[in-house]
């Protein structure tokens, strides 16, 4: 039997479908713990992993589709909110620049790769959703103070869990031979 060095659309169809599945689920799991939800950003995990596994554009289409299914299941973020929207376009730029960050960066070792697209992604996320927050969202009254609070200091404990828990996650998969390695063993 060949073995198959990259997943076919169908598995990155699935691991999107878990992605955005996950997107419903993580934060309904850690809002019941008081804040969390807020700390941790739990649904920034999948969009993150789903841009790594399977590409950008299964990334921006886990990024889109993630809060749009979550508020509508849920009601977290509430439907019609300025902050349903700010997490769309900044989920949906985390699945996009993590997916472009993995097809452009080569440095012949995988954690590196993870790295420089992860803290790539984390900050062009947080910079376009601050700057649809100030242009849209809250026209006139969003300020930098405001953004770096929101996007940086109260949420370290998520940039945190994610600069972890991602790779490690990413890492497992290829471990267990559930997604092909980024580079063949010597």
């Amino acid at each position: 039997m060949k073995k198959t060095t990259q997943m076919t659309p169908v598995t990155k169809c699935a691991l999107t479908a878990v992605c955005m599945a996950l997107c419903v689920v993580l934060p309904m799991a850690l809002h019941a713990i008081p804040n969390a939800g807020k700390l941790f950003s739990p649904m920034h995990i999948p969009v993150l992993l789903c841009g790594l596994l399977c590409g950008w554009q299964y990334g921006l289409v886990c990024g889109l589709a993630g809060p749009v299914l979550s508020s509508m299941l849920t009601s977290m973020p509430p439907m019609g909110t300025p902050t349903l929207y700010g997490m769309i376009i900044e989920l949906a730029v985390y699945g996009l620049v993590t997916g472009l960050m993995m097809k452009l960066v080569h440095t012949g070792k995988q954690t590196a790769d993870l790295y420089i697209s992860l803290v790539t992604a984390m900050l062009a996320g947080r910079v376009v959703g601050g700057l649809s927050k100030a242009l849209f969202f809250s026209a006139g009254s969003y300020t930098f103070g405001a953004w770096a609070s929101a996007y940086f200091a109260s949420g370290f404990p998520g940039i945190l869990t994610h600069l972890i828990l991602v790779p490690v996650l990413y890492l497992a998969l290829c471990k267990a031979h559930l997604v092909p390695a980024r580079y063949a063993k010597p």
